[in-house]
This record gives structure tokens, sequence and C-alpha cells, in this order.
């Protein structure tokens, strides 16, 4: 009895990948590869590229060509800042609730600003910026600091600005040298802040700081585009200067020092992406010694919080 034609497909099919699986296959040719620096088509055997000279196996290039499949494709370095941010405030909201209990914030502007509130002796362990003198024994605290935020509103409002601008820059400018432009922004707000004795945490200092490099991109350019982003740039330091006056809690100084820096940073730097393959390793340079920052002094942070913790009972 012939077997139905369905089945008898099914059972060539079968028999077909059984015997594949028997026969010997003929050894693929390697493919030839692209440079992650400056996308020179390579060799597949070679270690070095032809074109620029950069290994093909390890490179600030390579290295950032592979991460950047965990990352997301728009703004990532934006992405990681607020991420690190969020889970700093967490840590910091668990250990203040762990420490003192969950304090119920109080009635009118007291419970808006209240709410979510951390411990000043937690901000202190985890890296917030002090006066200069022992900012200058623990400079880590320089970086740390403007991942801690003191409150819900607190964060919630850096953020808001943190997508608001970040991606414009990085966009701009590249990874690299936004991260770059951030971090250092940011640590010198808090230089200009510890030198007036002031204790202080928050990412605002790195966010004035996107400003000012905006702020510079803009001066002298009198095509449409510009003329609305300044116009919206100075707007938004009206704003920021008004709630410094109105606000005692606002670190004005760190506000105006990561202005400044930004300033500077955006008439130095040229606003564009890396052009060719010079830009791009000193780019990547500044990137990675940023990040190499950020990473260390995380490192020293958990030290100095395990380092602090209370004794026992």
């Amino acid at each position: 009895m012939p077997l139905p034609i369905r089945w008898r497909y099914k059972f060539d099919r079968w028999r077909s990948g059984v015997a594949a699986n028997f026969r010997s296959r003929p050894a693929q040719a390697p493919r030839p590869r692209l440079c992650p620096a400056c996308g020179t088509l390579v060799g597949a055997t070679a270690t070095k590229c032809h074109q620029c000279g950069a290994s093909m196996t390890f490179s600030l290039a390579a290295a950032s060509r592979s991460l950047s499949r965990l990352m997301p494709q728009s703004a990532p370095i934006t992405y990681i800042l607020l991420g690190l941010a969020c889970i700093l405030y967490t840590v910091s909201l668990l250990a203040t609730m762990r420490r003192s209990g969950f304090a119920a914030p109080g009635s009118g502007l007291g419970m808006l600003f209240g709410l979510g509130g951390i411990n000043g002796v937690i901000l202190d362990r985890l890296g917030a910026s002090l006066p200069l003198a022992l900012n200058l024994e623990q400079p880590w605290r320089l970086v740390t600091a403007m991942f801690l935020h003191g409150s819900l509103l607190h964060i919630g409002f850096n953020m808001w600005v943190l997508m608001d601008m970040g991606p414009l820059v990085e966009e701009r400018y590249g990874s690299a040298r936004f991260l770059f432009i951030y971090v250092v922004t940011g640590a010198f707000g808090f230089v200009a802040s510890s030198m007036f004795g002031r204790a202080s945490v928050g990412a605002s200092g790195a966010l004035l700081g996107l400003v000012g490099v905006l702020l510079a991109l803009t001066t002298g350019r009198q095509s449409a585009g510009m003329r609305m982003l300044r116009s919206q740039l100075i707007s938004w330091l009206v704003y920021i200067a008004v709630l410094g006056f109105l606000m005692p809690a606002v670190d004005n100084f760190a506000h105006a020092g990561g202005f400044a820096a930004g300033f500077v940073l955006g008439r130095l730097m040229a606003d564009r992406q890396p052009a060719d393959t010079t830009e791009r390793r000193r780019a990547d340079a500044l990137g990675w010694t940023a990040g190499l920052a950020v990473a260390a002094s995380f490192a020293l942070m958990l030290l100095n919080y395990f380092a602090t913790a209370p004794p026992l009972r």
C-alpha cells in the first residue's frame, strides 16, 4: 500500500536531514572583516588594520564596538548615566529606610520636597561632595556625587533635564566626548562648590555643563535654528538662576562651575562627530579616561561605604 503524498514528503525530508548529518561538509573560507576603528575592509587573518594600524582583536575601538551591541543605538551613554543615577538613588533610599525607617513627609511644600528624602549620613558614606579639604583627601567624591540625589523630586527633575539635553549633546559630539564632557563639568562644579565649603550632591553641575557646551556652540551663529536654541538655553539659565535664589538648598556654586567648564569645553572642542582616525582615537581616549574615572570612583565609594559601616551590636 503506497504511503500518502504528505507522509512521503515528510519521510524524504527526514531521510535527507539524517544523511546530511553523516556527510562531511566542506570547510567555509574565512570572510574578510571591517576594522572597528576606521571601517576599512581587511583580510580574514589580519591582526592589524593596514589602513590605520588598529588592532583587530583588542583596542579601544574594538571594545567599544563590542559593548555597543548591548547598549541602545541612540544616545547610549545618556541612558547609562540615567541608569546609574537611578540605581544609586534606589540603593541610597533602601539604606536610608534600613537606618531610620520610612519617614512620612510633612504637609504642603515639605511633603513635595521631602518625598523620598535620603539621610545625610548615607549620602556622606556613598560619596557626597564635601568641603574642599576633604574632597582633596578623597577626590573620588567629585565623581560619585554627581550620581547621588537627595530626594525623589531632586532626581526626577535632574533626570528629566538629562534626557532633554543629553541626546542632543551626545549626537553632536559623539558618545565618547559626551561622557568626558559630563564627567569633567560635573566634577568641576563640585570643585567650585567645595571651595565655598558646601556639601553637595546631584547631577545639576554636569547638566549646566551641557547647557554651557550648547551655548558655546551657538555663539556667533546666526541661523534660525541656532538662534532658537540660544534663546531656549538663555531661558533655561534664567529659570535656574531664579530657582537658585528662591531655594537655599540649590547649589548655585556647582551650577556656575559646571556651566563655566562646559562653556570652555564647547569653545575648545569641534562641535561634530570625529572626522578621521586621529580624531576618533583622541575621542575614544577621552571617553575611556572618563569611564575609568567613574569606575574607579565607584570602587572607592564601595570601599568607603563598608569601611564606615556602624559596628554590629
